[in-house]
């Protein structure tokens, strides 16, 4: 039945722009979820604005050469997409968000060249960062487990991150493997804690629990983990709400900085870094001992510093 627009009272007025505005949604993502369905590291869900990527890479996480071609495809894809407003990214593994590049992924490196040489200005693992610190939507990341190295600077690259109060830690543990941070992360931790923290992190490769981070600046807050879904939906759907010119013009008038030259720079020593005698001794060692497994995972730092005294 056709009703005429002029008796509409303003209740049904107000249901039914709810109504086109959610038709609308549905159908500008249509095309969009359909070209974000086949991914196997991650999975994608689209609702009212908000498009939610749950990395799901068993059985820790790593930061593996399919991740960052399916992480690259899903953000490309969702850059177009206006409808999008926010990007929400969390983990399917209770334990682990991204535990750190993973550590065979040298071996890949001659096949992810051409993803590489889409930043002429990073290398492989800083486009990651660059990526995620340029994206239109707003992103924010759901830390409620922990996160180190490589998956610490993808954090540290989105927008904004709310952690678990109990669960959630982040870490830069690279010199632990005897390199420094090779994808931002010098860069990125400087831009948010300041020189002097940056260092400690850096240097100690410490995990650092929520509250810590938060003190700190290298996340948002830190929220009881009982809350911390209901909180980020709440922050998604606030933004979510706002048209995509507000959102651009907040990022606009807020942009990330310029760290070229710092990248460029943090590629060299950590190249020069990699290929000396030292870190493949770490990383065979390292794997030995049960890293890029759940058991070797949960104290990395320990493993690592416990291996390091045996060289």
């Amino acid at each position: 039945m056709v009703v005429d627009k002029c008796v509409i009272d303003r209740s049904r007025r107000r249901t039914q722009g709810w109504y086109a505005l959610q038709t609308y949604w549905l159908t500008a993502n249509l095309g969009t979820l359909m070209n974000l369905d086949q991914y196997t590291t991650l999975r994608v869900a689209i609702d009212a604005g908000v498009a939610r990527i749950t990395l799901d890479n068993p059985p820790v996480n790593v930061l593996s050469g399919t991740l960052i071609r399916e992480l690259h495809d899903a953000l490309g894809t969702l850059q177009d997409d206006r409808s999008v407003r926010v990007i929400v990214f969390s983990s399917a593994n209770p334990e682990f968000f991204i535990a750190h590049v993973d550590i065979h992924i040298l071996d890949e490196m001659e096949e992810l060249q051409e993803i590489a040489d889409r930043n002429p200005d990073a290398n492989l693992f800083q486009g990651v960062g660059e990526l995620l610190r340029h994206q239109p939507q707003v992103t924010i990341v759901k830390l409620a487990s922990k996160v180190r190295a490589g998956g610490a600077e993808f954090v540290t690259a989105a927008d904004m991150t709310f952690a678990a109060r109990e669960t959630a830690g982040i870490g830069q543990p690279e010199v632990l493997m005897g390199i420094v941070p090779g994808g931002g992360g010098t860069q990125y931790l400087r831009d948010r804690v300041g020189r002097n923290r940056a260092l400690e992190l850096l240097l100690t490769g410490d995990l650092v629990d929520a509250d810590t981070a938060a003190a700190y600046g290298w996340i948002n807050r830190a929220v009881p983990a009982a809350e911390l879904d209901a909180f980020v939906d709440g922050v998604a759907e606030k933004i979510a709400a706002l048209s995509p010119e507000l959102i651009a013009a907040a990022k606009r008038l807020v942009p990330p900085a310029d760290l070229t030259d710092g990248l460029r720079a943090e590629n060299d020593a950590w190249a020069e870094l990699v290929s000396g005698d030292l870190p493949p001794r770490l990383m065979t060692g390292a794997l030995e001992r049960g890293v890029q497994t759940p058991a070797g995972e949960r104290d990395l730092e320990s493993v690592m510093r416990s291996l390091a005294a045996t060289l």
